[in-house]
């Protein structure tokens, strides 16, 4: 089915309706009605028939997340352009596919924010439980303020600023708690450049 192009006022679709190979780039329509079998809003049995398309072409997913916006389902949009921009991860090069791994899995491409929040609250767990069980020592003795497993670690996950946690303390070399410090700083930057480029890709090609 060769759609290119077509300009039309109201979408028929349902079980059925489409082929295996459709060409949808700059197809358009003002209104989706959806036939017996399809349940109301079914975002992601349209993202499969978008699939159909050979190769990728970005156009049939901002359509189809548009008109999901024009009556109201923001939800449904945005699990469009989500996968909109997993297809799209498949036609870049190594390292671009690496990189859309990683805003995938930390903040759905901008659209799954909370995803951020979930890994933050588990790293702070895991290094509030490693950090508490080990005994780290002064960066200047009897200076600085008492230790607290939960705020060192929250001083190394946040990038910008400090607590005052993680310059008054330290660990011996070669320890587990020291490795973990360098993972978590490590982890908080990526985090944070991933919140950053997920919400501006998400704010500019949506």
């Amino acid at each position: 089915m060769d759609l290119r192009g077509a300009q039309v006022t109201a979408l028929h679709d349902g079980e059925g309706v489409w082929p295996r190979l459709v060409r949808l780039q700059g197809f358009s329509y003002a209104s989706i009605q959806s036939r017996d079998g399809l349940r109301g809003y079914d975002a992601t049995r349209r993202v499969e028939w978008i699939r159909r398309e050979p190769g990728y072409a970005p156009q049939p997913y901002e359509q189809l997340a548009s008109w999901y916006r024009q009556v109201g389902h923001e939800d449904d949009a945005r699990k469009v352009l989500l996968a909109k921009q997993r297809h799209r991860r498949s036609t870049l090069h190594p390292a671009g596919r690496v990189w859309g791994h990683l805003l995938d899995a930390l903040v759905g491409y901008g659209y799954r924010p909370w995803l951020a929040g979930a890994w933050i609250m588990a790293l702070t767990i895991l290094g509030t439980v490693v950090f508490g069980a080990h005994s780290p020592k002064q960066a200047q003795p009897g200076q600085g303020p008492p230790f607290s497993a939960l705020v060192y670690t929250l001083d190394l996950l946040i990038p910008i600023g400090g607590l005052g946690q993680r310059t008054a303390w330290y660990w011996p070399g070669g320890s587990t708690a020291q490795w973990l410090s360098y993972a978590l700083i490590a982890a908080g930057w990526l985090l944070t450049t991933a919140v950053v480029a997920g919400v501006t890709r998400s704010l500019n090609k949506s």
